[in-house]
């Protein structure tokens, strides 16, 4: 896996996603890893299909509590690198 990554990175995965499943955010994390300079997070969000932070019924207690929870990782990260 290429590794060309120089900046910070962030990547939000779902547990139900075709084009990129938890076992390729698995290997994205792993390839970041060898790249101790670069400052990233990555995480799998259980129980959410591609999208779910940006399109969930808002009656879906659950879906709004991840979506919320995805929000306030971006946030921090921006916070974090960008303040």
């Amino acid at each position: 896996m290429n590794t060309d990554v120089k900046c910070p990175i962030a990547i939000l995965g779902a547990e139900t996603d075709h084009l990129s499943p938890p076992e390729l955010v698995k290997q994205y994390e792993e390839a970041l890893a060898e790249k101790s300079e670069v400052d990233y997070f990555v995480k799998i969000f259980p129980g959410v299909a591609h999208g779910w932070a940006v399109r969930y019924k808002a009656d879906d207690t659950t879906a709004v509590q991840k979506a919320d929870e995805a929000r306030n990782d971006m946030v921090e990260w921006f916070n974090k690198h960008l303040v």
